[in-house]
């Protein structure tokens, strides 16, 4: 008999500018952010293949903008499943800032500088 999965665990890796969450202690996915003054910009979110279907990203999402709204920062969804999964949750829509060519062009500028 196979053992059930433990519940899944999401935690801020500040150094790597993204959340991940864990299922039995291994990394199943991600999103990367930069910070922007007061503003985390979403840019990217992944779940491993071997966890697909799990509706993990769902509960990484979820708790990645819980955090925002803790830290008293804003939102900005350029990754397409966060802005996705925001569109199903208006909660999140106070924190919320458009995605704009000026935010584009400056996340450009962060991710050519790894």
């Amino acid at each position: 008999m196979t053992q059930p999965a433990t519940t899944p665990v999401v935690r801020l890796n500040e150094p790597r500018h993204r959340y991940e969450i864990l299922v039995d202690e291994q990394r199943a996915g991600l999103t990367a952010f930069r910070d922007r003054d007061a503003q985390r910009v979403f840019f990217h979110t992944e779940v491993d293949e071997a966890y697909a279907g799990q509706g993990l990203a769902s509960i990484l999402v979820e708790q990645a903008l819980n955090d925002v709204r803790a830290t008293g920062k804003r939102i900005v969804p350029v990754c397409p499943y966060v802005a996705k999964f925001l569109k199903k949750h208006e909660e999140y829509a106070d924190i919320t800032d458009p995605v704009t060519p000026e935010v584009l062009e400056w996340l450009d500028a962060q991710l050519a500088r790894r």
